[in-house]
């Protein structure tokens, strides 16, 4: 197996506007909606700034070799009946195919685990998103099915339901 690289999921904080910035272009967002105003991305940013105060939602930067990556996340939906963890990452394009996405996505089931507050997480990538629908299958998601899915809001999609038993499975 290929060696991860070594990456550092560190708290999002007032400072890291430039990596959504940097997230928000028509190649990153294809499958998100588009780009958003900058309006819509200065709200964004306050809401992670204060994702750390809720203990509910998790926003982190992706650090290697001393630069930011981009940004992966967790957050608690409803989901089925149950209150699950869903999962979120975008890594920018002069970083991606290295493993960086690999690594973040098994940093957030260590982050999700010590928290032991929800036995699932989720991800929901867009039936069309072959990079993220892989990830989720490489990082041991188990697709669950298809599902419609609002985003952004006022928007349904279609996409993968992929979950994971964080009691059940261990990263390689």
């Amino acid at each position: 197996m290929k060696t991860l690289p070594a990456i550092e999921l560190k708290p999002y904080s007032d400072a890291d506007f430039p990596v959504l910035q940097g997230q928000n272009s028509p190649e990153m967002t294809a499958y998100l909606g588009g780009p958003e105003t900058d309006e819509k991305l200065l709200e964004r940013h306050q809401k992670y700034v204060k994702f750390s105060d809720t203990g509910a939602e998790h926003m982190y930067v992706i650090w290697v070799e001393g630069q930011t990556a981009g940004s992966a996340g967790y957050w608690e939906k409803e989901w089925n009946d149950m209150t699950v963890w869903e999962a979120g990452w975008g890594v920018l394009p002069a970083f991606q195919g290295r493993g960086i996405a690999v690594a973040a996505v098994y940093a957030l089931f260590e982050k999700a685990r010590k928290d032991g507050r929800h036995r699932f997480m989720h991800a929901y990538p867009k039936i069309e998103n072959a990079a993220s629908n892989a990830l989720c299958r490489k990082t041991g998601f188990e697709l669950m099915g298809e599902c419609d899915f609002e985003y952004p809001k006022g928007v349904q999609i279609r996409c993968n339901d992929w979950r994971i038993d964080l009691l059940g499975h261990d990263n390689p």
